[in-house]
């Protein structure tokens, strides 16, 4: 079986593909399962492909048209692992609501937390309780289905997955102010649904953490 580069032309319109995927492009059997991961593997070390995980790749013809796209990186995130949504600091931060450093993508999972890197950078993965796993809405690049945290949701899992000792639970403690976070300007709407996954968790450090805000930035 010839393997040319040029087998990859129908592959730079999809966001990846497949081990699996690529047998059938080929029209490959089990007989060329190994001589195909082998010339998979060549491809990504001259840069012709680009491996997301085991098994899984992105041509680089198409990383180099859609990687500045808004939507890519959410994208490639699930791809990664599907049952899961972007939230935590990657949200906050294109809400404004950080913007001091720039941060890996962060996505929150039912699933155990995990950290992938590959070669467009870093994914990290947090887990949390099934009751929690939602706030989110889908949207779609190129095919792929990806789900995204509402901005209180996101401050939510920012919250709830950040450690916070009982001994810094103080009256006088100002979260907002010693985490940097702007959060004087969001809605009335946004802080109605935070305080409803508040209600949610169950948790007395997310009560503790909603009555600080309202005290200290969310003052009527």
């Amino acid at each position: 079986m010839t393997m040319k580069i040029d087998l990859l032309k129908p592959l730079e319109k999809v966001p990846y593909f497949t081990i699996v995927g690529f047998k059938q492009v080929l029209n490959a059997d089990e007989s060329d399962a190994q001589r195909v991961r082998e010339m998979l593997s060549r491809w990504v070390n001259k840069g012709h492909i680009i491996r997301l995980k085991k098994g899984v790749y992105m041509t680089r013809r198409f990383y180099e048209l859609h990687q500045n796209h808004a939507l890519f990186t959410p994208a490639v995130s699930a791809i990664i692992l599907p049952q899961s949504y972007v939230s935590l600091e990657y949200i906050l931060q294109r809400a404004g609501v950080m913007t001091e450093v720039t941060y890996p993508l962060t996505a929150v999972t039912p699933k155990n937390t995990r950290q992938i890197e590959n070669s467009l950078g870093t994914f990290v993965y947090r887990h949390i309780r099934s009751p929690l796993y939602t706030g989110f809405y889908q949207e779609i690049f190129f095919g792929v289905i990806f789900n995204r945290a509402s901005v209180a949701k996101a401050l939510f899992d920012y919250f709830y997955l950040r450690p916070l000792p009982r001994s810094l639970r103080t009256h006088s403690m100002n979260l907002a102010e010693d985490l940097r976070l702007t959060l004087d300007e969001l809605s009335s709407e946004v802080k109605e649904e935070f305080a409803s996954y508040i209600k949610l968790s169950n948790s007395p450090k997310m009560v503790y953490i909603l009555d600080n805000l309202r005290r200290t930035i969310w003052r009527p």
